[in-house]
């Protein structure tokens, strides 16, 4: 499926820094995944069973900011992520919205030029998975104040992947 907005994976910069040291300020332990299905941030996909991966701490807000001068205040925040161990040159390409199953829940969290949040949408991904992704992405991005939005698992809140206004 192609998709009018493009899921941006971690960055090559910011994945160079998490190898070695995480958002929380941990080092990086990478380790040798034995059943595969990890949701890796880095290419936007699953892992597969041998892969050298590692579980690093990421604030993509705070990265965000970081580059366009915003001020996220207290919206900055950190949470776990997989990452492949080494790199892995990033997504295949194929379109779409990585991670998106029928009949499981995300959220849609926006947020403007500062960073603040403007508001969420929790998604039950039906028989239509894209289609329903497409469809909070075109409700948030009609926002003119949006700038972008975080996908995130609804179950633990962890961050998916950030798709910027087009």
């Amino acid at each position: 499926m192609t998709s009018r907005y493009r899921a941006r994976p971690i960055e090559e910069t910011a994945l160079q820094e998490l190898r070695v040291r995480d958002d929380a300020g941990r080092d990086c332990v990478p380790h040798t995944d034995g059943e595969g299905g990890a949701p890796l941030r880095c290419c936007l996909r699953t892992s597969e069973a041998g892969e050298r991966i590692a579980l690093v701490s990421y604030a993509p807000l705070r990265r965000w900011a970081a580059r366009t001068g915003a001020d996220p205040g207290a919206y900055d925040e950190q949470g776990p992520v997989f990452i492949h161990a080494d790199a892995c040159g990033g997504p295949a390409g194929g379109g779409g919205h990585p991670f998106a199953r029928p009949g499981v829940r995300r959220t849609a969290r926006r947020y403007d030029a500062r960073g603040h949040i403007l508001g969420g949408r929790v998604l039950d991904l039906g028989e239509d998975p894209h289609g329903e992704i497409e469809r909070a992405l075109d409700d948030a991005f009609a926002e003119p104040e949006v700038a972008l939005v975080h996908l995130r698992f609804a179950e633990f809140g962890c961050f998916q992947f950030e798709v910027r206004r087009p």
